[in-house]
Protein backbone atom coordinates (compact mmCIF):
# COMPACT_ATOMS: atom_id res chain seq x y z
CA UNK A 1 0.00 0.00 0.00
CA UNK A 2 1.40 3.00 -0.99
CA UNK A 3 1.22 6.45 1.11
CA UNK A 4 1.27 9.89 0.13
CA UNK A 5 2.74 12.57 2.36
CA UNK A 6 0.22 15.47 2.44
CA UNK A 7 -0.96 17.32 5.11
CA UNK A 8 -4.98 17.64 4.93
CA UNK A 9 -5.43 19.47 8.53
CA UNK A 10 -4.16 22.40 10.05
CA UNK A 11 -2.56 19.68 12.75
CA UNK A 12 -0.73 18.03 9.99
CA UNK A 13 1.30 21.29 9.20
CA UNK A 14 2.05 22.43 12.07
CA UNK A 15 3.70 19.17 12.68
CA UNK A 16 4.90 18.05 9.52
CA UNK A 17 8.87 17.98 9.32
CA UNK A 18 8.83 16.08 12.77
CA UNK A 19 7.47 12.70 11.70
CA UNK A 20 6.45 10.90 8.52
CA UNK A 21 2.71 12.15 8.69
CA UNK A 22 1.18 8.94 6.97
CA UNK A 23 3.37 6.29 8.81
CA UNK A 24 2.19 8.68 12.19
CA UNK A 25 -1.41 8.23 11.15
CA UNK A 26 -1.13 4.19 9.94
CA UNK A 27 0.44 3.53 13.27
CA UNK A 28 -2.25 5.31 15.83
CA UNK A 29 -4.88 3.94 13.16
CA UNK A 30 -4.04 0.36 14.15
CA UNK A 31 -3.63 1.12 17.84
CA UNK A 32 -7.15 3.25 18.88
CA UNK A 33 -10.16 3.89 17.00
CA UNK A 34 -12.25 7.42 17.90
CA UNK A 35 -15.98 6.64 18.47
CA UNK A 36 -17.63 10.08 18.20
CA UNK A 37 -22.08 9.77 19.15
CA UNK A 38 -23.93 12.62 17.80
CA UNK A 39 -28.08 13.08 18.04
CA UNK A 40 -30.70 15.70 17.38
CA UNK A 41 -29.25 19.58 18.68
CA UNK A 42 -31.05 22.88 18.83
CA UNK A 43 -27.92 23.89 17.11
CA UNK A 44 -28.31 21.95 13.65
CA UNK A 45 -28.13 22.32 11.10
CA UNK A 46 -24.76 23.53 12.46
CA UNK A 47 -22.03 21.29 12.73
CA UNK A 48 -20.81 24.15 15.46
CA UNK A 49 -20.71 21.43 18.41
CA UNK A 50 -18.67 18.39 16.20
CA UNK A 51 -16.02 21.37 14.97
CA UNK A 52 -15.08 22.95 18.31
CA UNK A 53 -14.52 18.88 19.39
CA UNK A 54 -12.35 18.24 16.67
CA UNK A 55 -10.20 21.54 16.86
CA UNK A 56 -9.53 20.54 20.28
CA UNK A 57 -8.10 17.33 19.65
CA UNK A 58 -5.86 19.44 17.06
CA UNK A 59 -5.16 21.50 20.22
CA UNK A 60 -4.69 18.56 23.05
CA UNK A 61 -4.47 15.67 21.85
CA UNK A 62 -3.59 16.23 18.01
CA UNK A 63 -3.23 12.00 17.92
CA UNK A 64 -7.24 11.78 17.88
CA UNK A 65 -7.18 13.67 14.26
CA UNK A 66 -5.23 10.80 13.03
CA UNK A 67 -6.61 7.70 14.06
CA UNK A 68 -9.75 5.67 12.97
CA UNK A 69 -13.18 7.16 13.42
CA UNK A 70 -16.70 5.91 13.78
CA UNK A 71 -19.12 8.43 13.63
CA UNK A 72 -22.61 7.29 15.22
CA UNK A 73 -25.45 9.60 13.95
CA UNK A 74 -28.15 8.27 15.92
CA UNK A 75 -31.56 9.59 15.26
CA UNK A 76 -35.22 10.52 16.88
CA UNK A 77 -38.17 8.87 18.12
CA UNK A 78 -41.18 11.17 17.27
CA UNK A 79 -41.96 14.29 15.47
CA UNK A 80 -43.77 16.22 18.36
CA UNK A 81 -45.04 20.11 18.91
CA UNK A 82 -42.62 20.13 21.58
CA UNK A 83 -38.73 18.99 21.49
CA UNK A 84 -37.42 16.51 24.45
CA UNK A 85 -34.14 15.40 23.32
CA UNK A 86 -33.68 13.09 26.00
CA UNK A 87 -36.85 10.88 25.26
CA UNK A 88 -36.25 11.02 21.74
CA UNK A 89 -38.89 13.67 20.86
CA UNK A 90 -37.96 16.90 17.94
CA UNK A 91 -40.14 18.99 16.08
CA UNK A 92 -40.75 18.89 12.56
CA UNK A 93 -38.41 21.95 12.09
CA UNK A 94 -35.59 20.00 14.30
CA UNK A 95 -36.29 17.23 12.10
CA UNK A 96 -35.43 18.93 8.95
CA UNK A 97 -32.61 20.71 10.31
CA UNK A 98 -31.05 17.38 11.81
CA UNK A 99 -31.54 15.88 8.19
CA UNK A 100 -29.08 18.58 6.95
CA UNK A 101 -26.71 18.75 9.66
CA UNK A 102 -26.09 14.87 9.40
CA UNK A 103 -24.51 15.60 5.77
CA UNK A 104 -22.69 18.57 7.17
CA UNK A 105 -21.79 16.18 9.92
CA UNK A 106 -20.16 13.67 7.60
CA UNK A 107 -18.47 16.22 5.06
CA UNK A 108 -17.04 17.74 8.02
CA UNK A 109 -15.68 14.02 9.34
CA UNK A 110 -14.45 13.39 5.76
CA UNK A 111 -12.83 16.77 5.57
CA UNK A 112 -10.85 16.29 8.82
CA UNK A 113 -10.05 12.23 8.51
CA UNK A 114 -9.25 11.26 5.06
CA UNK A 115 -5.73 10.39 4.31
CA UNK A 116 -5.47 12.11 1.37
CA UNK A 117 -6.99 15.79 0.31
CA UNK A 118 -8.47 14.81 -2.52
CA UNK A 119 -12.89 15.17 -2.48
CA UNK A 120 -13.80 12.07 -1.35
CA UNK A 121 -17.70 12.27 -2.01
CA UNK A 122 -20.54 10.50 0.35
CA UNK A 123 -21.44 8.32 -2.92
CA UNK A 124 -18.06 7.12 -2.99
CA UNK A 125 -18.02 5.64 0.50
CA UNK A 126 -19.10 1.53 0.82
CA UNK A 127 -22.18 0.85 1.95
CA UNK A 128 -23.75 -1.98 4.39
CA UNK A 129 -26.61 -2.71 6.45
CA UNK A 130 -26.43 -4.29 9.99
CA UNK A 131 -28.65 -4.19 13.14
CA UNK A 132 -28.89 -3.72 16.76
CA UNK A 133 -30.61 -5.81 18.90
CA UNK A 134 -31.88 -5.48 22.31
CA UNK A 135 -34.17 -6.62 25.31
CA UNK A 136 -35.96 -9.89 25.66
CA UNK A 137 -36.49 -12.38 22.59
CA UNK A 138 -39.59 -14.71 25.15
CA UNK A 139 -42.44 -13.28 22.72
CA UNK A 140 -42.41 -14.97 19.02
CA UNK A 141 -43.42 -11.59 17.34
CA UNK A 142 -40.87 -9.46 19.07
CA UNK A 143 -37.39 -9.68 17.44
CA UNK A 144 -36.29 -6.14 19.49
CA UNK A 145 -33.80 -4.88 17.01
CA UNK A 146 -32.86 -1.73 14.85
CA UNK A 147 -31.89 -1.93 11.48
CA UNK A 148 -28.96 -0.05 10.66
CA UNK A 149 -26.92 1.65 7.81
CA UNK A 150 -23.30 1.64 8.00
CA UNK A 151 -21.01 3.62 5.02
CA UNK A 152 -17.07 3.50 5.43
CA UNK A 153 -14.10 4.36 3.21
CA UNK A 154 -12.78 1.84 1.15
CA UNK A 155 -9.57 1.50 3.77
CA UNK A 156 -12.27 1.10 6.43
CA UNK A 157 -10.76 4.53 8.41
CA UNK A 158 -13.74 6.31 8.65
CA UNK A 159 -17.32 4.98 8.97
CA UNK A 160 -20.72 6.32 9.44
CA UNK A 161 -23.00 4.19 11.69
CA UNK A 162 -26.53 5.80 11.36
CA UNK A 163 -29.71 3.83 12.47
CA UNK A 164 -33.46 3.89 11.47
CA UNK A 165 -34.65 3.88 15.30
CA UNK A 166 -33.04 5.88 18.47
CA UNK A 167 -30.27 3.72 19.75
CA UNK A 168 -29.53 6.01 23.14
CA UNK A 169 -25.66 6.43 23.60
CA UNK A 170 -25.27 2.63 25.24
CA UNK A 171 -26.94 0.92 21.93
CA UNK A 172 -24.97 3.89 19.50
CA UNK A 173 -21.40 2.89 21.78
CA UNK A 174 -22.03 -1.22 21.61
CA UNK A 175 -22.68 -0.99 17.89
CA UNK A 176 -19.55 0.73 16.98
CA UNK A 177 -17.63 -1.38 19.38
CA UNK A 178 -18.50 -4.45 17.40
CA UNK A 179 -17.34 -2.67 14.22
CA UNK A 180 -13.87 -1.67 16.07
CA UNK A 181 -11.13 -3.56 14.74
CA UNK A 182 -8.30 -1.77 17.51
CA UNK A 183 -7.37 -2.97 20.62
CA UNK A 184 -8.53 0.49 21.97
CA UNK A 185 -11.33 2.83 21.92
CA UNK A 186 -11.61 6.60 22.51
CA UNK A 187 -15.39 7.35 23.65
CA UNK A 188 -16.79 10.99 22.50
CA UNK A 189 -19.91 12.60 23.03
CA UNK A 190 -20.58 15.32 20.79
CA UNK A 191 -20.69 17.94 23.80
CA UNK A 192 -17.19 17.65 25.72
CA UNK A 193 -14.51 19.41 24.76
CA UNK A 194 -10.90 19.14 25.59
CA UNK A 195 -9.52 21.88 27.30
CA UNK A 196 -5.82 20.48 28.44
CA UNK A 197 -3.21 18.51 27.08
CA UNK A 198 -3.51 14.45 27.03
CA UNK A 199 -0.60 12.47 26.06
CA UNK A 200 -2.41 9.19 24.42
CA UNK A 201 -0.02 7.37 23.31
CA UNK A 202 2.10 7.19 26.74
CA UNK A 203 -0.95 6.53 27.91
CA UNK A 204 -1.77 3.32 25.93
CA UNK A 205 1.44 2.28 26.43
CA UNK A 206 0.60 2.27 30.02
CA UNK A 207 -2.59 0.38 29.41
CA UNK A 208 -0.70 -2.19 27.74
CA UNK A 209 1.93 -2.83 29.92
CA UNK A 210 -0.24 -2.73 33.12
CA UNK A 211 -2.28 -5.47 31.79
CA UNK A 212 0.11 -7.59 30.41
CA UNK A 213 1.50 -7.45 33.66
CA UNK A 214 -1.29 -7.95 35.43
CA UNK A 215 -2.56 -10.93 33.51
CA UNK A 216 0.92 -12.90 34.47
CA UNK A 217 0.11 -12.04 37.74
CA UNK A 218 -3.16 -14.28 37.73
CA UNK A 219 -1.80 -17.12 39.91
CA UNK A 220 -0.03 -15.01 42.52
CA UNK A 221 -3.14 -13.85 44.77
CA UNK A 222 -0.23 -11.16 46.77
CA UNK A 223 0.25 -9.75 43.74
CA UNK A 224 -0.55 -5.63 43.54
CA UNK A 225 -0.66 -5.32 39.99
CA UNK A 226 -3.89 -4.53 38.41
CA UNK A 227 -4.77 -3.61 35.35
CA UNK A 228 -6.13 -0.69 33.81
CA UNK A 229 -8.84 -1.15 31.19
CA UNK A 230 -10.17 2.02 31.05
CA UNK A 231 -9.43 5.86 32.01
CA UNK A 232 -11.49 8.91 31.98
CA UNK A 233 -10.72 11.83 31.92
CA UNK A 234 -11.35 15.03 34.95
CA UNK A 235 -14.25 17.83 34.66
CA UNK A 236 -14.98 19.74 37.17
CA UNK A 237 -17.09 17.58 38.96
CA UNK A 238 -14.03 15.30 39.50
CA UNK A 239 -11.81 17.85 40.90
CA UNK A 240 -9.14 15.80 43.68
CA UNK A 241 -11.70 13.18 43.23
CA UNK A 242 -9.23 10.73 45.26
CA UNK A 243 -9.99 12.88 48.32
CA UNK A 244 -13.98 13.36 47.40
CA UNK A 245 -16.60 11.78 49.77
CA UNK A 246 -17.35 9.01 46.61
CA UNK A 247 -13.84 7.72 47.95
CA UNK A 248 -13.24 8.70 51.56
CA UNK A 249 -16.87 7.45 52.96
CA UNK A 250 -15.85 4.10 52.04
CA UNK A 251 -12.79 2.15 54.23
CA UNK A 252 -12.43 -0.10 51.21
CA UNK A 253 -11.88 2.67 48.73
CA UNK A 254 -9.88 4.63 50.46
CA UNK A 255 -7.92 1.45 50.92
CA UNK A 256 -7.61 1.05 47.08
CA UNK A 257 -6.76 4.61 46.27
CA UNK A 258 -4.01 4.64 49.04
CA UNK A 259 -2.76 0.87 47.22
CA UNK A 260 -2.87 1.88 43.65
CA UNK A 261 -2.95 6.06 42.86
CA UNK A 262 0.55 6.41 41.77
CA UNK A 263 2.45 7.90 37.95
CA UNK A 264 3.29 5.84 36.18
CA UNK A 265 6.39 6.24 34.33
CA UNK A 266 7.17 5.01 30.80
CA UNK A 267 9.71 6.07 27.88
CA UNK A 268 8.49 8.61 24.96
CA UNK A 269 9.82 7.92 21.50
CA UNK A 270 12.81 10.25 22.13
CA UNK A 271 13.83 8.54 25.29
CA UNK A 272 12.51 10.85 27.86
CA UNK A 273 10.90 9.56 30.76
CA UNK A 274 7.34 10.54 30.76
CA UNK A 275 4.56 10.49 33.78
CA UNK A 276 0.51 9.56 33.62
CA UNK A 277 -1.01 10.06 37.47
CA UNK A 278 -3.83 7.45 37.25
CA UNK A 279 -6.07 7.36 40.35
CA UNK A 280 -8.27 4.38 40.97
CA UNK A 281 -12.11 5.22 39.62
CA UNK A 282 -15.42 3.74 41.22
CA UNK A 283 -17.73 4.26 38.02
CA UNK A 284 -18.01 3.74 34.84
CA UNK A 285 -18.72 7.34 33.38
CA UNK A 286 -20.21 8.17 30.15
CA UNK A 287 -18.04 10.87 29.09
CA UNK A 288 -14.70 11.16 27.19
CA UNK A 289 -12.88 7.85 27.88
CA UNK A 290 -10.20 5.42 26.71
CA UNK A 291 -10.89 2.01 27.11
CA UNK A 292 -9.76 -1.62 25.84
CA UNK A 293 -12.05 -3.00 23.17
CA UNK A 294 -12.57 -6.15 24.16
CA UNK A 295 -13.10 -5.29 27.90
CA UNK A 296 -16.07 -2.94 26.79
CA UNK A 297 -17.81 -5.77 25.31
CA UNK A 298 -17.88 -8.04 27.91
CA UNK A 299 -17.98 -6.08 30.64
CA UNK A 300 -20.56 -3.20 29.64
CA UNK A 301 -22.43 -5.67 27.10
CA UNK A 302 -21.85 -8.95 27.92
CA UNK A 303 -25.61 -9.77 27.03
CA UNK A 304 -27.95 -8.40 24.12
CA UNK A 305 -30.33 -6.98 27.32
CA UNK A 306 -27.72 -5.91 29.19
CA UNK A 307 -29.01 -2.17 27.98
CA UNK A 308 -32.26 -0.64 27.09
CA UNK A 309 -32.88 0.86 24.21
CA UNK A 310 -32.29 4.88 24.47
CA UNK A 311 -30.33 4.09 27.79
CA UNK A 312 -26.85 5.67 29.33
CA UNK A 313 -24.52 3.54 30.38
CA UNK A 314 -23.63 5.45 33.13
CA UNK A 315 -27.34 5.19 34.78
CA UNK A 316 -27.09 2.05 34.05
CA UNK A 317 -24.28 0.26 33.92
CA UNK A 318 -22.37 3.24 36.12
CA UNK A 319 -23.95 2.29 39.26
CA UNK A 320 -23.68 -1.46 38.89
CA UNK A 321 -20.16 -1.55 38.44
CA UNK A 322 -19.76 0.90 41.37
CA UNK A 323 -21.77 -1.40 43.64
CA UNK A 324 -19.54 -4.21 42.67
CA UNK A 325 -16.54 -2.16 43.34
CA UNK A 326 -17.65 -1.14 46.39
CA UNK A 327 -17.76 -4.90 47.08
CA UNK A 328 -14.44 -5.66 46.55
CA UNK A 329 -14.45 -6.23 42.51
CA UNK A 330 -12.96 -3.03 41.19
CA UNK A 331 -10.08 -5.11 39.47
CA UNK A 332 -13.23 -6.70 37.47
CA UNK A 333 -13.93 -3.37 36.26
CA UNK A 334 -10.44 -1.68 36.01
CA UNK A 335 -11.30 1.80 35.89
CA UNK A 336 -8.93 4.69 36.42
CA UNK A 337 -9.00 8.49 36.29
CA UNK A 338 -6.09 10.39 34.67
CA UNK A 339 -5.26 12.72 37.92
CA UNK A 340 -2.78 15.46 36.84
CA UNK A 341 -1.78 17.88 39.36
CA UNK A 342 -3.32 15.21 42.03
CA UNK A 343 -6.56 15.91 40.50
CA UNK A 344 -6.87 19.78 40.40
CA UNK A 345 -6.23 19.95 36.44
CA UNK A 346 -9.16 19.86 34.60
CA UNK A 347 -8.97 18.06 31.01
CA UNK A 348 -12.37 18.72 29.62
CA UNK A 349 -15.30 21.25 29.87
CA UNK A 350 -19.38 20.50 28.65
CA UNK A 351 -20.63 22.69 26.24
CA UNK A 352 -24.31 21.31 27.08
CA UNK A 353 -25.18 20.02 23.38
CA UNK A 354 -29.11 19.50 24.78
CA UNK A 355 -29.43 23.50 25.64
CA UNK A 356 -26.93 25.12 23.44
CA UNK A 357 -27.83 26.95 20.10
CA UNK A 358 -24.98 27.56 18.56
CA UNK A 359 -22.62 30.65 19.03
CA UNK A 360 -24.90 33.80 17.05
CA UNK A 361 -28.22 32.21 19.06
CA UNK A 362 -26.67 32.27 22.08
CA UNK A 363 -24.98 35.61 21.41
CA UNK A 364 -28.71 36.55 20.28
CA UNK A 365 -30.72 35.60 23.80
CA UNK A 366 -27.83 37.23 25.80
CA UNK A 367 -28.21 40.80 24.14
CA UNK A 368 -31.87 40.44 24.45
CA UNK A 369 -31.79 39.30 27.97
CA UNK A 370 -29.54 42.48 28.22
CA UNK A 371 -32.06 44.86 26.53
CA UNK A 372 -35.11 43.46 28.27
CA UNK A 373 -33.39 44.21 31.92
CA UNK A 374 -32.38 47.71 30.60
CA UNK A 375 -36.34 47.43 30.02
CA UNK A 376 -37.12 46.85 33.34
CA UNK A 377 -34.35 49.04 35.19
CA UNK A 378 -35.14 51.98 32.89
CA UNK A 379 -38.91 51.96 33.79
CA UNK A 380 -37.94 51.88 37.31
Amino acid sequence: MTLVEAPCSPAAAELGGRINRSEFRVQNAELLTLIITTSPTPSAPSTELLSQIVFSFREHCPELTRCRVILVLDTYDHISSTARLKKGHVTADGATKYAEYKMKAKRLILDEYALNCAELREQDLLQECGEAEFGSTAYAQQTNTVPLTITKTDDGRIMFIEPLQRLGFGLAVRSALRLTETPYVWIQQHDWMLISQIPLRPLLTVMQQQSQAAAADLDDMAAVRVPIKYVCFPSVRMVEYARSDHVLQFPALRALTYLHKQNFTVRSEEGDAVKIPLTPLFFWHDKPHVAETEHYLAQVFSSRAALPRGAFIEDTIGHRARTEMKDGQWRKWACWLYYPDEGKQLCMRHLKGRTWRGTEAELAQKLEYMRLNQGVSGTG
